[in-house]
């Protein structure tokens, strides 16, 4: 590239006999400027390309709260697909967008269905279950749900035993019996477990542990283009209940602050993970990749 031919070197006159030689062909190196912007243009299309995606396909969020313990623990990576309901404003990565209450091939939620609600007031996503639907009764008696004057179904099930480590250190129940040692000698938070089963069918895991103001809400009819959604971790959860704190959602959410439904766990961390490449690996906990955080299904609402 851009270098020539070099020119024979000058030889004595070669007699008869004396076989030709000619001298090889060599190439000048010359150094190639850099097209940085070519180079910027292709970083800013890479850029744009995972925007794109982030905004429109999936997008990797982590849990970084106990409100939907048992189910999903603080450290869960999990993807969010972002088309289920259509796309707003919400669906945007980094909320770049306006807000506004349009909404492209929207629709609605379903029972059960674990999904992304911004704060109607700060830009910050929280992770809550769909309860109640558009024109849906809603009332919340000693923990119980009360959708159109039907309490939610909720079964006892056997205690489960979630870790203890360093983004799970089990004090946050506020209950030191919770913390036991298992049949191999490990610390563990055994924590009391219901199964709730929705209209659907839809039914999965929760906490309600202990007597809160959370536990009791008054009647209200979902409106038009909202969903009401609350924690699994029912008595440590900021959600629809909370309708004068900043710290909930202040009472349902209008479809277009919806930013995706979760899918997935694609991995989950300790809390150990350091600079060092070995913590990679061994602050991974087994058994969290890929479970579904779709909630199974009743077999009589499967017919």
């Amino acid at each position: 590239m851009g270098a020539g031919l070099r020119h024979h070197r000058g030889l004595s006159p070669l007699s008869t006999d004396t076989p030709a030689v000619t001298e090889p062909k060599t190439t000048e190196k010359t150094d190639e400027k850099v097209d940085w912007l070519a180079e910027i243009r292709g970083l800013f299309l890479m850029l744009l390309a995972v925007f794109a995606f982030h905004s429109f396909v999936a997008k990797p969020f982590y849990i970084p709260s106990e409100s939907m313990l048992p189910n999903l623990l603080v450290g869960d990576r999990l993807v969010v697909s972002k088309y289920p309901y259509g796309w707003n404003w919400s669906s945007v990565s980094f909320h770049l967008a306006p807000r506004g209450d349009w909404r492209l091939m929207g629709s609605t939620p379903e029972y059960g269905d674990i999904v992304i609600p911004v704060h109607p007031e700060r830009d910050e996503d929280y992770i809550k279950r769909v309860v109640a639907l558009p024109g849906d009764k809603i009332e919340v008696r000693r923990g119980r749900i009360i959708l159109n004057g039907t309490p939610v179904p909720q079964a006892v099930e056997r205690a489960r035993d979630l870790p203890v480590d360093a983004n799970s250190t089990c004090y946050g129940f506020g209950d030191p019996t919770f913390l036991v040692t298992d049949d191999s000698g490990n610390d563990v938070c055994r924590v009391p477990v219901l199964r709730e089963t929705l209209p659907n069918g839809a039914n999965y895991l929760v906490i309600d542990h202990a007597n809160t103001e959370l536990d009791n809400f008054d009647e209200m009819t979902i409106p038009e283009g909202h969903v009401f959604v609350m924690g699994d971790n029912r008595d440590h959860s900021s959600d629809s209940r909370e309708l004068n704190s900043s710290r909930g959602l202040l009472g349902p959410v209008p479809l277009e602050n919806i930013g995706g439904r979760a899918e997935f766990i694609t991995f989950s961390l300790d809390g150990t993970t350091s600079l060092n490449p070995v913590t990679w690996f061994t602050s991974l906990r087994e058994g969290r990749a890929w479970t579904t955080l779709r909630p199974a299904v009743a077999q009589e609402n499967q017919r």
